[in-house]
């Protein structure tokens, strides 16, 4: 995924190097791919679907004008126009947003609703994240049965092959590869409006849909049909939520031009070719996209289509390792390991554990469904899901974050709300037709998200228990305890109290360092924490420090790093003279109150599995001391 290089400025928000065309061209190489690949399946599953419409005039105006107008309120006016300024120090995404809402929110039931919500979105994403690369690729390497039928069998292979490769290459980053991606989807826009326009010119009064009478009158004449085929209709807009997921790597500008002058225009005039082939041909309804090339363009029009779609699994894989990263920042995930693929942007990260999970989850619905017809109703849940709860989030910052006037905010709220609302009550009537696999894959990852979370808050609270306070700890061992010559830092949790591996070295070692920090890392609900308050510094006398050292959710940690500028405690603490001292807590699942048994289990498991802080915060191996305890929650 290419990213921007960035550099914190005094307002927190990210100062991007490149200029203002760069970035356009990177956004519409990596935002608008899931998007821009629609056009492959959207009109088709609208006539060939689960609930299958006649190829009559009436019916193919009325689904264009659908998704014209899908195309005009959902992606221009709710994520261009007003959800791109809803950034957190110039990111987006589920979890920027419901940062963004809890800095503004009290503590109580609203505040907890809307984690809630956001934890849910987040969840979905997931869900989005196995299905996009499965239907995508499936869909474009099914274009060869257009060129010859014979080629059916060679199908599932390929995209076996295309996908196990894809996701083998993770591990090398994508910042080479990310050059290219621009250049190759903008070809491919130009192909989508080439193929568009010269079918347009056959039939141009397709141009006629833009009209949403059209629309109208379809639900006048079928409401039922009409109904169901919201499902269908709203699978031209999915990818819209990578318009705000990516605004941190490219910003709101680049990314409101593309769309506005490239990829909107393309879109739509490439469903209004596809509209006017179905006018002169309604056999052509098995695969449009295709049909709309000439025999010898479709073999070209495969590979380039092919390559769009890798394109768009690849942002969707890199977008699933930024909110997994984003998740653990914030607390909703165990600590797992991240590989940094490139030197210069941050956003460039590898996680193995997310990537081979989604290669297993991807290939099994690829087996399981086999056509991308099959795959398409499973597709809509996760895309209406997340866009449903995108809106009622939005609802609560313009009522209680950017308190807009309180008509205004719920004529605009209530529109989305029902738009929205429309499209997903209809999609739930794919659920025994496939709709039900994204949502159990959110409903695991929501159960692991909140378990974690829950369970983090139930350690910490049974380990303050048994704190002590440290400034009277400092008084009561300063001088009682024999000192050794270097420093230790105890890494704790908390930034009040005394860690317990700092307590069960006394008990085992009985000595202290002449120097001793209490080290904190605390993740703030912003994105990137500014300089003067990433470190906090606090002499307790007698050789005792606490520092408690800032980051935001989406920076990398590097604990020796940290430390190696911080000179208020005594002079530099230098590595080769400091040992790091950590907790390590054995769980014992019990029935007090807080938490259901198998939670608690859950929870105990995941703690197992987690890397160990060591790996995370890049502490050196040879410096490193852990020190285990059991724990009762």
């Amino acid at each position: 995924m290419a990213t921007a290089t960035v550099e914190p400025a005094a307002t927190g928000h990210p100062v991007r190097k490149e200029g203002l065309g760069a970035l356009t061209l990177g956004a519409i190489g990596v935002v608008f791919g899931d998007i821009g690949t629609s056009p492959l399946y959207a009109l088709k599953e609208s006539f060939i679907g689960a609930h299958p419409l006649a190829v009559d005039p009436a019916h193919i105006y009325g689904v264009l004008s659908l998704i014209f107008w899908t195309l005009t309120l959902i992606v221009t006016v709710k994520y261009v126009l007003l959800t791109l300024r809803a950034d957190n120090r110039g990111e987006g995404g589920s979890f920027a947003l419901l940062a963004l809402i809890s800095r503004k929110l009290p503590d109580g039931r609203w505040r907890g609703s809307v984690v809630l919500l956001g934890v849910l979105a987040a969840a979905l994403f997931y869900g989005d994240a196995i299905i996009t690369p499965a239907i995508s690729v499936l869909s474009a390497v099914e274009g060869l049965t257009v060129v010859e039928a014979g080629l059916q069998p060679l199908v599932l292979p390929i995209v076996v092959g295309i996908l196990i490769g894809l996701f083998l290459i993770q591990a090398r980053g994508t910042a080479r590869v990310g050059v290219i991606f621009g250049p190759i989807v903008l070809v491919y826009f130009a192909v989508l409006a080439a193929l568009g326009v010269v079918n347009i010119l056959a039939n141009p009064e397709i141009l006629g849909i833009v009209n949403p009478v059209w629309a109208i009158n379809f639900f006048a004449l079928d409401p039922g049909l009409a109904f169901l085929a919201l499902g269908s209709v709203v699978l031209a807009v999915t990818g819209a939520e990578a318009l705000y997921a990516d605004m941190g790597h490219f910003g709101r500008r680049p990314i409101a031009l593309s769309w506005l002058w490239l990829v909107f225009p393309c879109l739509v005039l490439n469903y209004m070719g596809q509209g006017a082939l179905l006018l002169d041909d309604p056999a052509a309804a098995a695969n449009p996209f295709f049909l709309m090339a000439p025999e010898w363009a479709r073999l070209p029009l495969v590979g380039i289509a092919t390559l769009a779609t890798i394109i768009a699994s690849q942002a969707v894989i890199t977008g699933a390792f930024s909110v997994t990263r984003q998740a653990i920042q914030l607390g909703y995930l165990p600590r797992l390991k991240i590989v940094q693929t490139s030197a210069r942007a941050a956003g460039q990260i590898y996680m193995p554990a997310v990537n081979w999970a989604l290669l297993v989850m991807v290939l099994l619905l690829v087996l399981g469904f086999r056509q991308s017809t099959n795959l398409a109703a499973a597709y809509g849940i996760a895309v209406t899901g997340t866009m449903f709860i995108t809106t009622c989030m939005l609802g609560v910052l313009l009522f209680a974050v950017w308190r807009w006037n309180r008509w205004l905010a719920g004529a605009v709220t209530g529109l989305f709300l029902l738009v929205d609302g429309a499209y997903l009550a209809s999609n739930l009537t794919k659920i025994p037709d496939g709709g039900w696999f994204p949502l159990v894959v959110a409903l695991v990852v929501f159960v692991l998200l909140t378990s974690w979370a829950r369970g983090r808050a139930l350690m910490r609270a049974r380990l303050a228990e048994a704190a002590m306070p440290l400034e009277l700890f400092v008084k009561s061992s300063a001088g009682a305890i024999h000192r050794v010559p270097g420093t230790s830092v105890f890494m704790s949790s908390s930034d009040d109290g005394v860690p317990a591996a700092l307590l069960h070295n006394i008990k085992h070692n009985k000595v202290l360092h002449e120097r001793v920090v209490i080290l904190t890392v605390k993740v703030e609900e912003v994105p990137h924490v500014e300089g003067a308050d990433h470190a906090a510094v606090r002499d307790l006398g007698d050789g005792f420090y606490r520092i408690v050292l800032s980051h935001g959710f989406m920076e990398e940690i590097d604990v020796p790093t940290d430390l190696a500028r911080i000179d208020q405690c005594g002079g530099p603490i230098r590595m080769m003279e400091t040992s790091f001292f950590l907790g390590r807590q054995k769980l014992i699942a019990s029935r007090r109150p807080g938490m259901a048994l198998w939670r608690e289990h859950l929870f105990a498991w995941m703690m197992r599995t987690s890397e160990s802080a060591m790996e995370f915060f890049r502490l050196p191996t040879n410096r490193v001391i852990e020190l285990g305890s059991q724990l009762e929650i």
